[in-house]
């Protein structure tokens, strides 16, 4: 292929009559392609109103002023780009106030400890932290060994703190 190419040119003149041909060079032919894809822009010059219409001439809020439509006509973006946007969530349980009874309370530290703080009953008792253990009511159903022990809470029932009492224990409350 050679570097200079025939390339013919119309033009219509007053005359209304065809140019002749006029040879330019390949690689000028080369770089000066158009391009491969309009823009919408360009596409919409000389459509009057722009792809925009007569009416409402691009104005307003057509799809709602901002969140509007997110359960009807937004439901698709609402649902991909915020998950969970709309409904409830849980309330808070305010009246939450797990239990437990003091033949259970020994479970909340271990068998060793229990052993260990026995063999010296002059010494410190043990403290047991109900609290920590996710527990707020400490409750009187069954018997304690006969260890004092420190018990901490926010609440006890009146039999609990009697039956803590008895053997020598205490009841700390916690806020």
């Amino acid at each position: 292929m050679s570097l200079w190419n025939c390339c013919t040119l119309y033009c219509w003149g007053k005359s209304r009559t065809k140019s002749r041909s006029f040879r330019i060079p390949f690689l000028f032919r080369l770089a000066s392609k158009m391009p491969t894809k309009k823009s919408k822009t360009r596409k919409l010059r000389g459509h009057v109103s722009h792809g925009h219409g007569r009416v409402g001439k691009h104005r307003k809020h057509p799809g709602g002023r901002g969140n509007a439509g997110g359960m009807h006509h937004h439901r698709i973006n609402f649902d991909k780009y915020h998950p969970g946007y709309f409904g409830k969530a849980h309330r808070r349980h305010t009246s939450h106030c797990p239990t437990i009874n003091l033949d259970k309370l020994w479970t909340l530290v271990s068998e060793q400890t229990r052993i260990n703080y026995s063999k010296k009953p002059d010494g410190p008792a043990p403290i047991i932290d109900a609290v920590r253990a996710g527990y707020y009511k400490v409750l009187g159903k069954g018997k304690l060994p006969k260890q004092p022990v420190i018990v901490k809470a926010k609440f006890f029932s009146r039999q609990a703190e009697k039956k803590i009492k008895a053997v020598g224990g205490a009841c700390v409350l916690m806020a």
